[in-house]
C-alpha cells in the first residue's frame, strides 16, 4: 500500500507569505494549495476534506478564528496550524482549546513548521 501525503492548504491574505510557504513545502516534497481568504478556502475546498490547514489569524472579513469556528461547526477533520505576526494575549490558548494542532508566531523557523507538519502525518 502506498501512503500519500495529506492535502496541505495555506490561507493567508499576504501573497508573499503564501508564496514563501508554498516554496518551503515544495522543497520538502509537499504540495500545497493557497488561498488569499477564508471565504475563498470555504468556497473551494469540500467540507469533508482531510489534511492540514496553515491558517493566518489576522485577515479581513473572515479571520482565522472565525474560519476555525466555521470548520468546527461543519465537523471538519482538517488539522489547523495557526500562524500570526500579531498574537494577542490568549490567542494561543483560544486556538488550541478549539482544536488547533499548532500555533506559530511569525517569523518562525522553517524547521518548526516542517516538524509540526510531519508530526501531524503520523
Amino acid at each position: 500500500m502506498i501512503k500519500t501525503n495529506p492535502a496541505i492548504y495555506i490561507v493567508d491574505d499576504d501573497e508573499s507569505v503564501r508564496k514563501g510557504l508554498r516554496r518551503l513545502l515544495k522543497s520538502a516534497g509537499y504540495t500545497a494549495e493557497t488561498f488569499n481568504s477564508g471565504r475563498s478556502f470555504l468556497d473551494s475546498v469540500p467540507t469533508d476534506t482531510q489534511g492540514i490547514l496553515i491558517l493566518d489569524v489576522c485577515m479581513p472579513n473572515l479571520d482565522g478564528f472565525q474560519l476555525q469556528a466555521k470548520l468546527n461547526s461543519l465537523r471538519s477533520r482538517i488539522q489547523i496550524i495557526f500562524i500570526t505576526a500579531h498574537a494577542q494575549a490568549g490567542d494561543h490558548e483560544r486556538a488550541m482549546d478549539a482544536g488547533a494542532k499548532g500555533f506559530l508566531l511569525k517569523p518562525f523557523s522553517d524547521e518548526s513548521l516542517l516538524t509540526l507538519i510531519t508530526s501531524l502525518m503520523l
